[in-house]
């Protein structure tokens, strides 16, 4: 009696036992299988908005290409590579340029003098550019205001008091500030000094209104700004030809660094992080073999024991 009794209670109870177990499996399997839906759903949310984030910045960037004109091509530039620097003689026969030809319409309002002071000039250099220019300031005790010198801290003037009067003097044109030129335009080194370089007559079929001047390398073609770059427009107080192509590859070069003047300090860091990177990569790796080459070396052998009878 006893042990029938025992028998019918353990059936019961692995019967129990398996229908829980069971039913557990059943229920992490469906939980799995829930999780396993959902995460297949995010992962596909994410790479439809990233392959349509993708598509849309190709886009754009196409659109800002197609609308530059002419194909632009590319030079070689000192500033061009990831161990490149500027070329501090070109941009400081750039400066030149500015100076005497692009200051007569284009201003650099966000660039003061004192950037320039180790960079293109000496500090006495800058200021003495700067005391050539009068500056409005004040007001004073009597609450006037009163033109001085200019200062290092000053701004690089603009040649128009505003905008009004910049396209007043230019055919309502307004000249842009060039102070991030560069940047402001796909691939603007290039297209900078194309631009400067690439007056011509226009095409047949092509008419200019008065005032305006074509370059294919402008969007649309014509311009309301007349060539200013030509061989000997000025001489370079270090004696460099002053040929057209050497005029805008200078400014090229300055206005770059107007666009970019922290790009020198970027390569040194550049090249800081590649050999502090290299030498913790090199002793990483010289760690990792010393200190697991015992491990990976040792051999652990098992010998069988004999019974003792």
């Amino acid at each position: 009696m006893a042990a029938s009794l025992g028998r019918v209670c353990k059936s019961g109870l692995l019967k129990t036992n398996y229908g829980t177990l069971f039913s557990q499996h059943a229920h992490n399997f469906s939980t799995a299988n829930r999780w396993s839906k959902g995460r297949k759903a995010l992962l596909t949310c994410l790479g439809v908005t990233a392959g349509g984030l993708t598509a849309l910045i190709y886009a754009l960037e196409k659109s800002v290409q197609a609308s530059s004109g002419a194909i632009i091509p590319h030079y070689k530039w000192s500033f061009d590579g990831l161990f490149r620097s500027f070329d501090h003689a070109s941009m400081r026969r750039g400066w030149e340029v500015y100076k005497n030809v692009c200051s007569a319409c284009h201003s650099l309002q966000f660039v003061t003098y004192r950037e320039l002071v180790g960079v293109t000039h000496t500090e006495e250099e800058v200021k003495a550019i700067a005391e050539e220019v009068q500056v409005e300031d004040g007001p004073d005790a009597t609450g006037a205001m009163f033109m001085r010198p200019g200062k290092l801290s000053d701004r690089i003037p603009s040649p128009y008091p505003n905008e009004e009067a910049a396209r007043a003097a230019n055919n309502g044109a307004y000249p842009p500030d060039l102070s991030y030129i560069v940047n402001a335009r796909h691939n603007g080194e290039n297209y900078v000094f194309s631009l400067l370089t690439g007056y011509c007559d226009p095409p047949a079929g092509v008419t200019l209104r008065e005032g305006q001047y074509f370059n294919p390398y402008f969007p649309g073609g014509a311009l309301g700004m007349a060539q200013v770059v030509f061989d000997e427009v000025l001489e370079f107080e270090d004696g460099t030809p002053a040929t057209a192509s050497q005029i805008a590859k200078d400014v090229v070069s300055f206005l770059m660094w107007t666009s970019n003047p922290e790009f020198d300090d970027r390569q040194r860091l550049f090249v800081k992080a590649i050999i502090v990177f290299s030498t913790l990569s090199a002793l990483t790796y010289y760690w990792k073999r010393h200190k697991w080459t015992t491990l990976k070396s040792t051999k652990i052998a098992f010998t069988p024991t004999q019974k003792k009878i």
